[in-house]
This record gives C-alpha cells, sequence and structure tokens, in this order.
C-alpha cells in the first residue's frame, strides 16, 4: 500500500514536540512491513533538500494564487521525504511563531501547505491513502471534500486523521475563511465554525474517514467535558470512527545500548554505565560534582500549563527544600520559561534548565537521571515516559492518558510496577509521589533497582502499533474505491452545487 504522511514537523528534520517523533518512526515501521511511504513536511528555514520535483504547484489562496515548489529530501530508511517550498510563508526562525506568539498568517501558511499537499498527489506522487496529523494538516480532509470534490484524480481519495493533542485547535477570525478559499458554507455549528472562529481541527475531525489518537486512554477522555476541549461532542458524534493507538518508541534512537550520544552505554544486564552518563549529566548542567550521590530527577518537555508546571510552581518551596536534583530542558510559555530560570538563580546547586529543543541534551537526560517527572493536566501519550522506562530512568507522573497506558505504579508487595503515579491534579499529590520515589531511592536500593529492571523489560516498540495503522489504512482504502465505483452521480450534483459533505447519519456536529 502507498501511504503519504501530511504533517507540520518531523525529525530529522524539523522538531518542537512529539509529533516529530512520530513522524520519524512510524513511516520506518510501516515500511519494514512492506509498505511504500512518504512524508511531506513544510521546508523550514534549517530544512536542507537535495533535489526538486516540482518547480511549482498551483495552490488557490482566497481571490489568488500561489505556486509552491516540492523539493525532495531524499530516503530514510526506506521512507521517502518531501517539502513544500514557499520561502515567505516557511523560511522564518521558528515553525510556529516567535516570543511565545503565533504568526499571524498561520492560517494561510498551513492552508497552502493543505493545497499543496493535494497537487502534490496529482503531480508528484498518488498514493493509496493519506494520513494527516493535527491542525496543521486538518485542511487535506476538508479541501478533498469541497474544492477537490469534482477532480476525479482525487475526490475520494481517503484520509486518516491523528489527533496528537486536543488543545491545539487551530482557530482562526472568520475573516480568514475568505483568505484561504474556503467556501462560506463551512461556517456553520455543524461545519468549522467554533464560537466565532474558523477551526482547521474541527474541520479534520468532520471530513476525514477514519480518527486516531494516540493511546487508547486519551481516544476515550476526548469524549468528555474535561478533555474534549469544547469539541466532544464532535469527537462523541464520530465515536464509531475513531480509534485509540498508543505511539511506540523509536528502540534504534532511543536505547542505552544503541544510543550514539550519551557517555556510555549500558543495558539491564550491567547498569554501570549509567553513572557514568550521570555524571557527564551533572556536567552538562553546570551543576556541582558533590551531588552525584542524590536523586536526580529529569524533566524533557514543553514549557505549558498542560504539562503540569503548574503544580510545581505551587510545590516549588517544598520541592526544592528536598535533598535532590533537578535537570529540565524545554521551551515554551514566557511564564514557565521564567519560573524556571528563577528557580535556578535560586538554588544554583539543585536545579539548572536549558531553555532550548535540544535532541542531544534530552538523551543525556534520559540516561543520566534518576528518575523522570511528567505531572500532566492531561497527556495524549507521551514520549518520554516511555523513553525512560527503556533507560532505566523511573517515571513518577500522572495518571492520565498515555502515561496512565503506560506506566504500572509500582508495589512493594508484589515486586511490580514500572513507576510513581498520582491521581488528583493536585500539588500536594505530586509532592506525595516524588516524596515516595525520592524515599525508596534512597532506603531501598534493591527495590529501586527491580522497578528500573521491571521498565527496561517492557516493550513499546512501534511494530504493533503500526499493525494497527494498517488496518485502519486498509479499511479506508477499500471504502475509497466502493466511493469511486458509485461516485459518478455525486459528482455530477457537487458540480452543480458545489456544497460540502458531511459524514453521513451522524447528527448534529456542533459544540
Amino acid at each position: 500500500m502507498k501511504i503519504l504522511f501530511v504533517a507540520s514537523e518531523g525529525l530529522p528534520f524539523s522538531k518542537t514536540g512529539g509529533l516529530a517523533d512520530v513522524i520519524e518512526a512510524l513511516p520506518k515501521s510501516l515500511v519494514a512491513l512492506g509498505h511504500e511511504v512518504s512524508v511531506l513536511l513544510p521546508r523550514y528555514r534549517k530544512t536542507k533538500a537535495v533535489g526538486i520535483s516540482a518547480s511549482s504547484l498551483t495552490v488557490p489562496m482566497g481571490d489568488g494564487l500561489r505556486f509552491p515548489a516540492i523539493m525532495e529530501g531524499g530516503a530514510i530508511h526506506g521512507v521517502y521525504f518531501y517539502f513544500v517550498d514557499d520561502p515567505e510563508y516557511f523560511d522564518r526562525d521558528q515553525l510556529y511563531g516567535v516570543a511565545g506568539s503565533d504568526y499571524p498568517d498561520n492560517a494561510e501558511r498551513f492552508a497552502e501547505f493543505c493545497g499543496a499537499a493535494i497537487e502534490f498527489c496529482k503531480h508528484v506522487w498518488m498514493p493509496d491513502v493519506i494520513h494527516c496529523h493535527d491542525w496543521q494538516s486538518a485542511l487535506v480532509p476538508v479541501l478533498l471534500r469541497t474544492r477537490y470534490a469534482v477532480d476525479p484524480a482525487v475526490a475520494e481519495l481517503p484520509v486518516v486523521f491523528t489527533i496528537h493533542n486536543m488543545g491545539y485547535h487551530g482557530a482562526f477570525p472568520h475573516t480568514a475563511m475568505a483568505k484561504i478559499g474556503l467556501p462560506e458554507t463551512l461556517f456553520t455549528i455543524d461545519g468549522m465554525e467554533f464560537f466565532g472562529k474558523v477551526n482547521f481541527l474541527k474541520g479534520g475531525l468532520l471530513f476525514s474517514d477514519f480518527l486516531t489518537t494516540v493511546s487508547p486512554k486519551y481516544a476515550e477522555e476526548i469524549k468528555t467535558l474535561q478533555y474534549g476541549q469544547g469539541l466532544d461532542g464532535v469527537v462523541r458524534n464520530r465515536a464509531d470512527r475513531l480509534t485509540g493507538i498508543l505511539n511506540g518508541a523509536d528502540y534504534s534512537a532511543w536505547s542505552p545500548e544503541r544510543d550514539k550520544v550519551i557517555a556510555s552505554r549500558y543495558s539491564a544486564k550491567d547498569l554501570s554505565g549509567k553513572l557514568a552518563c550521570k555524571k557527564d549529566l551533572l556536567e552538562t548542567f553546570g551543576l556541582p560534582k558533590d551531588v552525584l550521590g542524590k536523586p536526580v530527577i529529569g524533566i524533557v518537555s514543553r514549557f505549558a500549563g498542560q504539562k503540569g508546571f503548574d503544580l510545581i510552581e505551587k510545590i516549588a518551596p517544598q520541592l526544592l527544600a528536598e535533598d535532590l536534583v533537578i535537570t529540565a530542558l524545554g521551551a515554551g510559555d514566557a511564564k514557565y520559561e521564567k519560573l524556571f530560570r528563577e528557580m535556578a538563580k535560586a538554588f544554583p546547586s539543585k536545579f539548572s534548565v536549558k531553555i532550548a529543543y535540544d535532541n542531544i541534551v534530552a538523551h543525556k537526560i534520559e540516561a543520566g537521571a534518576d528518575m523522570f517527572l511528567m505531572p500532566s493536566l492531561y497527556e495524549p501519550c507521551g514520549l518520554n515516559q516511555i523513553y525512560s522506562l527503556k533507560y532505566g530512568t523511573v517515571p513518577i507522573v500522572r495518571a492520565t492518558g498515555g502515561l496512565d497506558d503506560t506506566i504500572d505504579q509500582f508495589g512493594s508487595a508484589t515486586g511490580r510496577g514500572t513507576g510513581f503515579k498520582f491521581q488528583a491534579y493536585d500539588g500536594s499529590a505530586l509532592l506525595e509521589s516524588i516524596r515516595q520515589a525520592i524515599s525508596v531511592f534512597r532506603n531501598e536500593p534493591a527495590v529501586w533497582r527491580r522497578i528500573q529492571l521491571n521498565g527496561m523489560a517492557q516493550d513499546f516498540s512501534w511494530q504493533a502499533s503500526a499493525k494497527e495503522y494498517v488496518k485502519l489504512y486498509d479499511a479506508a482504502w477499500k471504502e475509497g474505491i466502493q466511493k469511486g465505483q458509485s461516485s459518478s452521480n455525486v459528482l455530477r450534483a457537487k458540480s452543480a452545487k458545489m456544497t460540502p459533505v458531511l459524514p453521513i447519519g451522524k447528527g448534529p456536529h456542533g459544540r
């Protein structure tokens, strides 16, 4: 099967979060299963191309046209990478915005990207299925069922749409409809309107053939008022098309036995190299050598409210009164960057932060820390806790979404479990869980070793998840064939009216 991934970021070319890891790992797992996979990304400032596939595509944009090129990134592990090249839109300092603010033309930027993805299918490489990811690619199914509804080359192309995080909608002023050329008929409560704005994510939820999200628990959570981010009604109305498939880990990159950037490789059979990694981590963060025997907690994250940093802010005095060390890596909301800088300034021998996205430092934290902290308000899947397990770095997590799916609370009576979990989204619950972990680390080394080995024995590789995606691709492809076989009358009707075709039999699709 030929599968096209359309996403706004992907390693090894661009990254701000876990989406990039998935776009690197899942395609090559699909190739290993015998499928043909291409990935289409924007060509950002630091994205290097090796060739050109199309010097100019024609993409309608409001009252005008844009003419992006398609550049080639070459093949990596059997996956072919391509880039939408429009310097005016994508040759910028960052991917989505600067100084904590989104670029004001993000609607136009990613609308062009989605239109270019469809033109890519027509002129460069025609897939059997398109797999879109998050709001930045959500207009692909919308455009296929509206603007391209009378184009027999692509009208019935099936789309699988993955929600990596319901918290990011891609919501823009109503005026964006005209700027990007969406039909006004879509701006209704049953369409893409959302509290007076046009909502790209809602469009992806409504118009895609199948929906997935990145863990089974999160698939259930987003149907609820608490976690649905205002779109829970839309999700419930399409629940028969929604599947939760747990993200996997790419152990070729994230394993202490294979890691090329850590100070010393190690394994479950011989953990001695982890001490060398801990020394290297402390040195990397400029921490004193005499803290080597203390528990080191690692954080690698976007600095956002979703990640539970407001809880850390509430308990900061009590937390830093503990005999521990914290190393944090990430960037994001200015208030959390400021919080971490202030903590590092006030407690220079206990807390150190690097405000950056740095893959090498992330590996050093996973290998060198004793514990890994993820106190998220919600977490669709999470990857770092999965990486931590393999590195013998014990996770401390809140029991939500993929964190709850992947981490088992350790029980001293049974000797089972892989980490420490707390339920309530509360600072005292977080502090209690951290203190419990510290107590075991300090007072029960044999028990701590058992927790480490339990985690290192877990297998969250992509193979099983990739097979689940193939089942969805196959179902979407077969439906596409059936639609194509009986589409001539439908195409004539669409040509006459040019109105969007909403999912059939689902009832209201409003808020």
